[in-house]
């Protein structure tokens, strides 16, 4: 049974919110609704439904003996979990051919796994609403570019792995990752030995579990156990297309990030992220190994049953505290390497998810350490000035990533703002600029294109300065994002909430889509 499970309101009212949910007048907003409910797992779209159950530890587990395993009990209509295809509307061309793509044509990869790790959580919703592809928030500033789904194009990130101890497969077709996966990857590459009673996703004894949770495994067939690096680069491409960035990179538009990928090898059906797709949730995902549901920073913002109130995490006054609410026993990239080498220097740039570093940008402002912020983002180094100058998220975000660059730089060089620093031995890099911009105008646009290449400028920056400091060459990188990012339609837009009301339902909707019906939507 799911934590979710105990919480679940009156059945009534769950079968009412439902019925509005997959009915015919939101039709085109709502491509599927996920509960938890009599001990198994349910999806419901317009056009049928699927329940299903997970293993428990010892009942026929997967094949390593670590993973949940699940049997469907019953199909109504079209079973909206059915296709679970990595690849599909990979690469850019096939993107392109589906924009829009309905419930019929999407696929859902690694979708048992997302829907049952979510209802872990105690503050899990009652209903997880998953909107459609062509869905436009036109009601919460309309961006062009969305993400937060199951579907493909959506929890589809890039992964490309680079550098000394990496085999240089070029593109790898055929073969997905999952997020949980890239912590283990970073930690393999690190060389860091199991965890004293590691436990894996379905909580019993993982002897080769590197953290003391771990959901995912290493992608032990990229990398190369003959080679050793002695620095590890984690670089986050915050909310970055993979199809627009491959293809970018092929036409040599991004010449460091291709360097990356010639030198390595890349996933074109990506890496997948977990339930919810979105910010938060997945940055600890990446740095934790374990999906939300797990980790317990469980969306950008939910309901928090036992306090009673709204938590929220993906915002300027709350990220630098965002981590306070991991769940207890969630271990880290940073601390594993700090139990390991006790010296090595782990350092996080511009990440909320800094669990256990050594050098952390939020820790210098939570501890109120003056830093050298740029004023202004015009002037700035790769910076796009047809975007700078009318786009204010554009500037802000330019501004934060130059930041980024020169703290970055700054620590491989060995100072910043007065310090020495040995080389980091595990650096984090989030880059903000392409979320921002891949959100505005959508991942097929010109601000989307010039937030990649003013990226990849800065990350010729910190290729330089680890050339120039003797190092580069003894690297290994780990480039990703933490979701994919999809073209809405506008037009297709509007909110489920009215007709719930209608329905004589008050719901709190957190984040536009995680339903409680067992709290009033009113603050």
């Amino acid at each position: 049974m799911s934590a979710a499970d105990t919480h679940l309101p009156d059945p009534e009212r769950v079968d009412t919110a439902l019925g509005v949910l997959t009915g015919s007048d939101l039709e085109p907003i709502v491509e599927m609704v996920l509960l938890a409910r009599d001990g198994g797992y349910e999806a419901h779209a317009h056009d049928g439904s699927v329940r299903f159950r997970r293993r428990g530890p010892g009942e026929a587990a997967g094949d390593d003996g670590h993973d949940w395993a699940f049997e469907v009990e019953e199909v109504r209509g079209r079973d909206p979990l059915g296709d679970t295809a990595t690849d599909r509307f990979a690469p850019l061309e096939a993107e392109l051919a589906h924009r829009f793509p309905d419930r019929t044509a999407n696929a859902y990869p690694f979708a048992h796994e997302q829907v049952a790790q979510l209802f872990d959580h105690p503050a899990a919703p009652d209903l997880c609403v998953i909107h459609t592809s062509a869905h436009h928030w036109a009601e919460q500033g309309g961006h062009l570019g969305e993400h937060g789904s199951l579907a493909s194009v959506q929890c589809r990130a890039p992964l490309v792995l680079a550098g000394r101890g990496v085999r240089r497969r070029g593109m790898v077709d055929g073969r997905a990752a999952q997020m949980v996966d890239v912590a283990p990857t970073l930690l393999a590459l690190l060389g860091v030995p199991p965890a004293e009673d590691g436990r894996g996703l379905d909580g019993r004894p993982r002897p080769d579990a590197v953290l003391a949770h771990q959901d995912g495994d290493p992608l032990l067939d990229l990398l190369d156990p003959t080679e050793r690096p002695d620095h590890v680069i984690g670089l986050l491409l915050d909310g970055t297309n993979p199809n627009v960035m491959y293809d970018m990179a092929a036409r040599g538009e991004l010449p460091n990030i291709a360097r990356l990928m010639a030198e390595g090898s890349t996933l074109r059906d990506g890496l997948v992220s977990s339930l919810p797709t979105v910010t938060l949730p997945n940055h600890t995902t990446c740095l934790t190994g374990r999906h939300p549901g797990h980790h317990g920073i469980l969306h950008n913002a939910w309901w928090d049953r036992s306090r009673g109130e709204r938590v929220v995490t993906n915002s300027p006054a709350t990220w630098a505290t965002a981590m306070d609410d991991l769940a207890p026993g969630t271990d880290s990239v940073h601390l594993a390497l700090r139990r390991a080498e006790p010296d090595a220097l782990s350092a996080s740039i511009n990440e909320p998810a800094d669990h256990g570093a050594g050098f952390s940008t939020f820790d210098l402002m939570r501890r109120g350490v003056r830093t050298d912020f740029p004023r202004s983002a015009e002037g700035l180094p790769h910076s796009s000035e047809m975007f700078v100058r009318p786009v204010k998220d554009y500037a802000l975000f330019t501004q934060v990533d130059h930041h980024g660059v020169q703290q970055a730089v700054g620590l491989v060089g060995g100072e910043y703002l007065g310090t020495t620093y040995p080389v980091p031995r595990f650096l984090w890099w989030n880059v903000t600029l392409t979320d921002s911009a891949f959100h505005e105008g959508g991942p097929h646009s010109e601000i989307a294109r010039a937030s990649l290449r003013d990226t990849d400028g800065r990350i010729g920056e910190l290729l330089a300065a680890l050339d120039r400091r003797g190092v580069l060459e003894r690297c290994a990188f780990l480039l990703c994002a933490d979701h994919g990012m999809e073209e809405s339609r506008p037009g297709v837009g509007g909110d489920w909430s009215p007709a719930l009301r209608e329905a004589g339902l008050d719901v709190r909707d957190e984040a536009f889509g995680f339903l409680y019906l067992d709290t009033l939507s009113g603050e």
